[in-house]
């Protein structure tokens, strides 16, 4: 793990870090900039005192709403170095959402750009723009925030149809560049450029992202909006040598007549947030001649759990195998323990952990249950749904184990659909479209998508004569829910499957 030159009370400072090591090193690129690990952290030195001064109330929440850009990275590391807690919201939530995540995070401030105002309710925390965090004074030196603080507030979609706040403290966070760390060949180093456009909101593009950067003083290119041809020529011409994507990144590279030249010099490609499709996964190699290393976690997990880098990397159909230092089990609904891989606890030495497998001879599907430095804290505020007192927490995704002790994901205990990897939740949809007075009843449903993997699919009871529109329905789900939520077909029905209880029987509807 890299020098961090701090004591073993304070959490890491992988920004000052990197900065002691390679002060000269290019550390982030956008577009035709590009900024050194010194420049980095004398801006995040201003960006700390900046916040500290709008929030001397150490633990505050600070709402960032940016894309993946220089100025988001900044922020993001000056409140960790503030001492406060960076809550990264998606730029594109609408006014609803805006509203809950920052009334339900008691957001102190936001840092946005002056377009995001308008989308901001009255009695919206006070809105910042990022440039002005230029100005502030680096604050006197103190000690740093301790590694068990709260450092981070990730958003993800709840059963309730409501986002929650997934708690992650600084140690959390490390842990799981630790648990990277210790995989032989590595994944990523401090010689890497990694190209940076898995959107900053989420876990992925946060900790195994930017996070992973700074952790090791490497180098990240940034890129706000995903587009094939302009990431492709990004990868060309900063020589990117590792590829942090999505499904959808890797199906929409494996069509462009340029992929193999641009990932020539690519050493690791990892895809992660949602099952790659076999025939993408192939066509993508076929055409690139890279293997993509298959990753799997939750936001709840920091998020990194499984991947193929500790198994077979040419498997890319399984999820392979626990990081070292996570525990997992396969449990029955009864709690019976169908498999296990790995043995970690807090109070046993990493280095001492067996991860052999335990049944070699495949499982039946059971509930992944996980163990490991990197689990969240529980959801804001009070930390319900964390860890039990053992430190084992429910993924609620069920898989199997075949007999090379591979993961290999069936479904999900809940409803959760996945767009991009980004969670969506179809009760969240059906509070929405239920809202609507033209609508008696909604059920959603995951589609399959050729771009996305999945997207919602509505079918709506209707409570009046004439009934809405579809296009009058998609219009009011487009005013309450972001663009990747909003269902891609609305399917109008007399009425839908119920069970003996009242509840809808989704199964009958797919």
């Amino acid at each position: 793990m890299p020098d961090s030159g701090l004591v073993a009370d304070e959490a890491p400072d992988a920004v000052a870090a990197a900065a002691r090591r390679r002060p000269g090193h290019v550390a982030l690129i956008a577009g035709d900039t590009s900024i050194t690990w010194a420049d980095l952290d004398d801006r995040v030195d201003r960006a700390a005192g900046r916040l500290r001064a709008e929030c001397p109330e150490g633990g505050a929440r600070v709402a960032i709403v940016l894309g993946n850009t220089v100025e988001f990275a900044v922020t993001y590391f000056g409140a960790l170095r503030a001492g406060l807690v960076a809550v990264p919201l998606n730029p594109g939530y609408t006014p609803d959402e805006f509203a809950h995540a920052l009334t339900d995070s008691g957001a102190a401030l936001v840092v946005a750009d002056e377009a995001v105002h308008g989308r901001l309710r009255s009695g919206a925390p006070p809105l910042v723009p990022p440039s002005s965090l230029a100005s502030g004074e680096p604050p006197a030196a103190s000690a740093g925030p301790a590694p068990d603080r709260l450092a981070v507030l990730l958003y993800t979609s709840g059963t309730s149809g409501r986002p929650k706040g997934a708690m992650l403290s600084h140690a959390a966070l490390d842990a799981n560049h630790e648990q990277l760390d210790r995989i032989d060949p590595p994944v990523v180093g401090p010689d890497d450029v990694v190209l940076l456009t898995v959107p900053f909101f989420h876990a992925y593009g946060l900790n195994t992202g930017l996070g992973t950067v700074a952790h090791h003083g490497g180098t990240g290119v940034l890129v706000d909006r995903f587009d094939p041809a302009g990431s492709l020529a990004a990868i060309t011409r900063h020589r990117v040598t590792v590829a942090v994507g999505v499904p959808g990144m890797y199906a929409a590279w494996s069509r462009q007549p340029d992929a193999r030249q641009a990932f020539a010099g690519v050493r690791t490609a990892v895809c992660g947030a949602a099952p790659l499709d076999p025939t993408d996964s192939a066509r993508f190699t076929a055409v690139t001649g890279q293997t993509v290393i298959i990753g799997y976690g939750l936001t709840e997990t920091a998020p990194v759990l499984t991947t193929t880098a500790v198994s077979d990397r040419t498997k890319t159909h399984a999820i392979g195998r626990p990081l070292p230092g996570i525990s997992l089990q396969l449990r029955t609904a009864g709690g019976e323990v169908l498999w296990q891989d790995g043995s970690a606890s807090p109070a046993e030495d990493l280095a001492d952990l067996d991860l052999s497998v335990a049944d070699s001879a495949g499982t039946d599907p059971g509930e992944i249950v996980v163990r490991g430095a990197n689990l969240f804290s529980g959801y804001w505020p009070d930390g319900a749904g964390g860890p039990d007192p053992a430190g084992w927490w429910p993924t609620g995704d069920i898989a199997y184990a075949d007999g090379d002790g591979d993961l290999h994901l069936v479904d999900r205990i809940g409803e959760l659909i996945l767009v991009n990897g980004f969670n969506v939740y179809p009760a969240e949809i059906e509070r929405v479209l239920e809202a609507h007075p033209g609508v008696a009843e909604a059920a959603v449903v995951a589609a399959a998508d050729p771009d996305t993997g999945q997207t919602p699919h509505a079918y709506v009871v209707p409570a009046l004569d004439p009934p809405p529109t579809i296009a009058e329905l998609q219009v009011f789900c487009a005013a309450h829910l972001a663009r990747f939520k909003l269902p891609r077909t609305i399917e109008l029905v007399d009425g839908l499957p119920h069970s003996a209880t009242g509840k809808v029987r989704k199964r009958e509807l797919t």
